[in-house]
Order: structure tokens, then C-alpha cells, then sequence
């Protein structure tokens, strides 16, 4: 996928908030710190348009960016630890739980698991929740030039059985922002049931 144009449209901190022009959305979802910006910037061939920081909870809306004037990637606050109260938290769990079970122009749901750790149980949540869902799924282990290539692979199979014990068949692509590793993976995920 070649990206001609990407940009920042705008920020929703509420539901009549969020975009009513009827395209596509591709929605990036994962806890706190895990890197949604980050592969954000890494599929638009952007350094800088989705605003990074290494202080959890700093995307505090669910922000638009227009890519090729025809769709738009959806950077969706993290779940769990951020530096904000805990009535924030459960008002952003509560949107996203209504976005992703309702919104009718969602297309793709990417969930970040960062590869370091076990799955936590935010997302475990999210896996139930997108259990049964008609919203094509895809996991991305994020963060995967970090640990040690046994490590990465321990992660991996830990997190297949986890899919499994929970009766869920995802793919699941492993990436590295640094490296660039899982871009044309993701791409053609997007490409393939979303646009």
C-alpha cells in the first residue's frame, strides 16, 4: 500500500464526537505504552503525525488521521494504567466497548500486544469482546525488536495458547516499529477486509 496523504483530522473525547462522513475506520486498540502511535506513524510513513510519548494514557481521545483521503486509521485511548483518574479510564472503557461493538463504519480492529509480557487481562477483555464479533480481528505483537529472539518466540506460543483457551482463531503478526518488521503484513490485512 503507498500512502499518498496522511493527516490529523481531529480529536473525539465523546461519542457525537466521533466522525460522521461514512468512511471506512480501522481502529488500533491495546493497553497503555504498548505502541499505537508509534505503529501508526511506522504504516503511514509518518515520524510524527500520532503523537507518541513514553508517559502512559497520553492519547486521551480517540484521534482521527485520514489516510489517502479515503479511510481513516482510529488511535484509541489505552486501557489500563495511564496517568489519569480512574473516572477517565472507565469513561474511555466505556466508549471503546460501544465503539467496537456498534460503530458501523468500523472495518478492522488491530489490538497491540506488547511481546515483553503476557497478555494482561485488558486484553483478555478485549479478546472476549471481539469474540464472536462480525469486525475482522487481527493481533499485532508490538514491540518485537526488544526481547530476545527465544523470549519473542516463548511470547508467541504463549499467546496462541491463550487464543486457544479462549476458542479464538486470530492472526497474529508480529512488528517492529524500529525495524519496520510486520508492515506489509499489516498493509495487506488493511487492504484485504477493510478497504
Amino acid at each position: 500500500m503507498i500512502v499518498h496523504t496522511s493527516k490529523f483530522v481531529k480529536g473525539a473525547a465523546s461519542w457525537a464526537g466521533l466522525a460522521d462522513d461514512g468512511l471506512a475506520e480501522i481502529a488500533f486498540v491495546g493497553r497503555s505504552n504498548v505502541g499505537k502511535s508509534s505503529l501508526i506513524n511506522m504504516l503511514a510513513g509518518r515520524k510524527a503525525m500520532a503523537r507518541t510519548s513514553n508517559t502512559p494514557g497520553k492519547t486521551q481521545e480517540f484521534n482521527y488521521y485520514l489516510i489517502n483521503d479515503s479511510f481513516y486509521f482510529l488511535d484509541l485511548p489505552g486501557l489500563g494504567y495511564a496517568k489519569v483518574s480512574k473516572r477517565q479510564r472507565d469513561k474511555w472503557e466505556q466508549l471503546i466497548s460501544r465503539y467496537l461493538d456498534t460503530r458501523e463504519t468500523l472495518r478492522l480492529v488491530i489490538h497491540l500486544v506488547d511481546s515483553r509480557h503476557d497478555a494482561t487481562r485488558h486484553d483478555q477483555a478485549i479478546m472476549q469482546f471481539m469474540k464472536g464479533s462480525p469486525v475482522p480481528y487481527l493481533i499485532v505483537m508490538s514491540k518485537a525488536d526488544k526481547p530476545s529472539k527465544n523470549k519473542l518466540q516463548t511470547s508467541h506460543r504463549r499467546l496462541i495458547a491463550l487464543l486457544g483457551e479462549l476458542g479464538l482463531e486470530v492472526p497474529v503478526v508480529m512488528a517492529s516499529v524500529k525495524d519496520k518488521n510486520g508492515r506489509d503484513e499489516i498493509w495487506q490485512w488493511i487492504q484485504d477486509v477493510a478497504i
